[in-house]
């Protein structure tokens, strides 16, 4: 069974356009495909160099215990089965369900299994400690979110920096830390500021008088629509709270600086975006020395899904080169897509997101291409964090045709854990920095996340398409090479004698026997 690695002759030409940075590549007028193929297109009409292979299972598996490969396409099968993944998140989304012993007792054995590193931040140290001894790095990610009150926002301050300093006891270079900015500050007042920086965009003149930069975070194609009237200013105690949540993210922030661990920070969903963007550059220009040659600290994350997506990246990089600010980017597609979707069908207003799939690819490839010619110049670190096999094939010819290092710590590519280990494997044969992400945490607090991996993964043509492909190779592949291996056992005897005979063995032919 061949796996195909040819790259569409559309995704070329979308690289071939970034190389223009400040031009905005083509519209696209494609039909819209099905939102899951994550394998090249077997119909592709020009190939790029192949940089990353597939062909060879053993290579690619070598190393990988069978039970292993087992469990993963055993959990890859399940999630694909539509009807049962929509069985299983509308019980994980149910209180009772989830909240009961046997509703986490079932998580945990079957998605939580598959997708997280453990409850604590000792266990999913362990895991970075095995994936770097097989040549790639770890993401902890305490898995918390969308916090209500203060008293939360302090508690997982505390466990953010606990995992940095767990980070800080693994092998250099091993590990980085991701966080969420909704764990930092409150829900509503995230959703607050947001509204005011989208009205802000909207009327310059518009006073925000709690605003410490104006780093650009939203464009004129942002949507500016989900703030249809002027909202209300912070209350004397919101903006209190808000210098609060500078703090605890400046803590944090400061604890990587000290260990010299990189923080990501993750993205969300467009009510609080542009908050969350605000925050992030709070960070960098703090932490984020453009003078010097070191990887930066704080990472911000695009989200390739949004229409938005390129305009505010050409404005961020922009300004980030003025400033003299060392950027520091996560590029992903984006995991939000049903919440964005609903949100936007409620209110009556145009989705955020891409109209198809393929307008997100070009968007993704056409952004990854733009910053691997940043960090050739060495005024950005990105991570290109993607589960698409094209993708990660053309962003690793591309960085091989600029001449980038791959060796060089400032470009890394990334995945979750439990999705994509063949393409992650592939990039770490070819020599790239590849990370596995790592969530952590109690089962009942993991459980948003699951829904959202349960949800990429449901469906035959889903994200998991090209993995179930591949191990079912590669398993394939040791049943025949085991069974070879016992045909020859048995026609191969021992020869009674010592070691070293120039007769060791015995050969059976048909009935008879050929003796030494």
């Amino acid at each position: 069974m061949a796996i195909a690695s040819r790259v569409t002759k559309r995704a070329l030409s979308t690289f071939a356009a970034a190389k223009l940075p400040e031009e905005a590549i083509a519209a696209t007028t494609a039909a819209a495909v099905p939102l899951a193929s994550s394998a090249p297109s077997a119909s592709s009409e020009r190939t790029t160099k192949q940089v990353l292979q597939f062909e060879d299972t053993g290579r690619l598996f070598a190393g990988e215990p069978t039970s292993a490969l087992l469990r993963t396409l055993a959990a890859l099968q399940a999630l694909s089965v539509g009807p049962l993944v929509d069985v299983a998140t509308a019980a994980l989304r149910s209180p009772a369900v989830a909240g009961s012993a046997l509703g986490r007792a079932a998580a945990r054995a079957t998605a939580y299994r598959h997708f997280c590193a453990g409850e604590t931040a000792d266990e999913a140290a362990a895991v970075v400690r095995r994936l770097w001894r097989g040549g790639m790095g770890g993401i902890l990610d305490y898995g918390i979110e969308d916090a209500e009150d203060s008293d939360s926002c302090d508690r997982n301050a505390a466990g953010f920096i606990s995992a940095v300093d767990v980070a800080a006891a693994l092998p250099p270079g091993s590990a980085s830390v991701c966080i969420k900015i909704t764990a930092l500050c409150p829900i509503a007042l995230l959703e607050k500021t947001s509204d005011l920086l989208r009205w802000q965009k909207k009327h310059p003149s518009f006073n925000l008088p709690w605003k410490t930069h104006s780093f650009p975070i939203l464009s004129e194609s942002s949507p500016l629509h989900l703030t249809a009237s002027e909202p209300p200013a912070l209350t004397a105690e919101e903006e209190r709270e808000l210098q609060l949540a500078h703090e605890r993210l400046l803590a944090v922030c400061a604890r990587c600086a000290e260990h010299g661990i990189p923080l990501l920070v993750d993205a969300e969903y467009a009510t609080v975006q542009p908050a969350i963007d605000y925050f992030t550059f709070v960070g960098a220009l703090a932490f984020n020395d453009g003078a010097g040659e070191q990887r930066p600290i704080v990472h911000g994350t695009f989200q390739a899904y949004l229409r938005d997506a390129r305009d505010r990246l050409e404005a961020m990089v922009r300004s980030a080169e003025r400033e003299r600010v060392r950027l520091g980017l996560k590029v992903v597609r984006g995991a939000y897509l049903t919440r964005e979707t609903r949100l936007a069908a409620a209110l009556g207003v145009p989705s955020p997101v891409h109209g198809s799939i393929q307008e997100t690819h070009d968007c993704y490839n056409g952004c990854a291409a733009f910053l691997l010619d940043r960090v050739r110049r060495g005024s950005a670190s990105v991570m290109l964090a993607t589960h698409n096999v094209e993708s990660g094939q053309l962003a690793a010819a591309r960085a091989q045709e600029l001449g980038i290092p791959k060796g060089d710590r400032n470009l890394q590519f990334a995945q979750l854990m439990g999705m994509a280990d063949g393409l992650s494997l592939s990039l770490r044969n070819a020599g790239f920095q590849v990370s596995k992400y790592l969530p952590y945490g109690p089962v009942e607090q993991i459980i948003p996340y699951l829904i959202r991996r349960a949800e990429e993964n449901r469906g035959l043509l889903s994200a998991s398409s090209f993995d179930r492909q591949l191990l079912r190779k590669e398993l394939v592949r040791r049943v025949k090479t085991a069974v070879a291996g016992r045909e020859w056992s048995e026609l191969v005897e021992p020869c009674e004698g010592r070691v070293g005979s120039t007769v060791p063995v015995k050969v059976k032919l048909g009935q008879g026997r050929v003796e030494g």
